[in-house]
């Protein structure tokens, strides 16, 4: 079996469900569902989508860097929205992370999230490759 990394974020909910923010199995790199939590564990943008959007995308970019990839290896990611006509934000967004990587991907409106605040979530997987080998 390869070896396993698990990355945490220090996310409080992480040991009440039991998930790590990232997990790399080989060349693979899954990222959990990843809010717009700050550094300080407070949420950023409050009724502000794009902006939610912006630190969750800097959050996944933050969990891919500890489990060795980057935004560019991202080949997936799906994206869960609380009102589907704020998707143009998050489009945007996603645009400036993504737009020379394009990664296949699916945004979806759902009902709520665990913090009513909370406006966008997004989940990322990645291939990295291995060294010596072409991807």
């Amino acid at each position: 079996m390869p070896d396993r990394l698990n990355a945490s974020s220090a996310w409080p909910y992480e040991d009440v469900i039991g998930f790590s923010r990232a997990v790399r199995v080989g060349p693979y790199v899954h990222i959990s569902g990843t809010t717009a939590l700050g550094d300080d564990g407070g949420l950023v943008g409050v009724h502000d989508v794009r902006s939610q959007a912006q630190q969750v995308l800097r959050n996944i970019e933050k969990a891919l860097g500890e489990a060795g990839a980057a935004l560019f290896d991202v080949v997936r990611t799906r994206i869960y929205i609380r009102n589907i006509e704020h998707w143009r934000g998050i489009a945007e967004a996603h645009l400036e992370a993504f737009g020379n990587v394009r990664p296949a991907s699916t945004l979806v409106e759902v009902n709520s999230f665990v913090d009513p605040r909370m406006l966008v979530e997004i989940d990322a997987d990645a291939y990295v490759g291995e060294p010596g080998k072409e991807s």
